[in-house]
């Protein structure tokens, strides 16, 4: 069960996700523990070998026991997501606006965003294929990257999945080429977009801080730490950065 968990936490790392993928990862592994607590009871052990080599070589196993733990666990989850699991339609708006009544959306974390102006516009956007597109186009997008990163999950091949297409990337530039004519649109789904879906770039930021501000550099000013720790956390390479800057030729 460890090791289920284990790969639940890996899918939940790294830069990139949105609140609502790791929100469905979440569900998804919600769903999975009721799979896992019908493969012990049934004392098939079929996502468990671990478990099913020592029942081989003992004879017996507490499945009643194991039942009720993963049950507990799966109890547990719930009550830790359920709020996330009410606001589902709202962590989708930014993906998918056209699909969603904007009734089921909560507003009051969004007090800059009018309610009546966002239906008006939603329902002005509906049939202008060209932004359409844009939300197909990042759909379809989305799905790529998400059979890519699940084949690299398999094989196990975690440092890849670094130099695949950032999801949150995909949908801030597809909101980015929407006109500001739908700006109550916009502003929703940058708000929703802004919603941190786990600590995990916070925790990188303290171990690099860490790794840069040791006994050997006692001497480090908080201004070089805090610059140090902007190199250490951009997405910017020094290859990009100097293609952006024009050359000036010798005289």
């Amino acid at each position: 069960m460890t090791g289920h968990l284990n790969m639940l936490n890996k899918s939940l790392q790294g830069k990139g996700s949105t609140a609502l993928q790791m929100l469905e990862d979440v569900l998804a592994f919600e769903r999975k523990m009721t799979v896992f607590a019908r493969d012990v009871q049934k004392g098939t052990f079929s996502h468990f070998p671990s478990l099913r080599e020592f029942k081989e070589a003992h004879n017996h196993i507490n499945c009643e026991y194991l039942q009720r733990a993963i049950i507990e666990m799966q109890t547990a989850f719930g009550q830790r997501f359920s709020e996330f699991r009410k606001e589902k339609n709202t962590l989708s708006f930014p993906v998918t606006p056209l699909d969603i009544d904007p009734s089921m959306l909560n507003m009051s974390p969004f007090t800059g965003v009018s309610q009546p102006d966002l239906e008006i516009e939603l329902a002005d956007i509906a049939d202008k294929e060209l932004w359409v597109s844009k939300f197909k186009r990042l759909t379809a997008d989305l799905e790529d990257v998400a059979r890519q990163k699940a084949i690299l999950a398999q094989e196990h091949k975690w440092s890849d999945m670094e130099i695949l297409p950032k999801p949150d990337k995909l949908v801030f530039e597809t909101w980015n080429a929407i006109p500001d004519t739908y700006m109550n649109m916009k502003k929703y789904a940058f708000g929703v977009l802004s919603i941190f879906g786990s600590t995990y770039l916070c925790e990188q930021i303290f171990s690099s801080m860490n790794y840069i501000k040791s006994k050997y550099r006692s001497r480090l000013t908080d201004d070089s730490l805090r610059s140090c720790v902007k190199i250490k956390v951009t997405s910017y390479s020094p290859e990009k950065l100097s293609s952006d800057v024009q050359k000036q030729k010798s005289h």
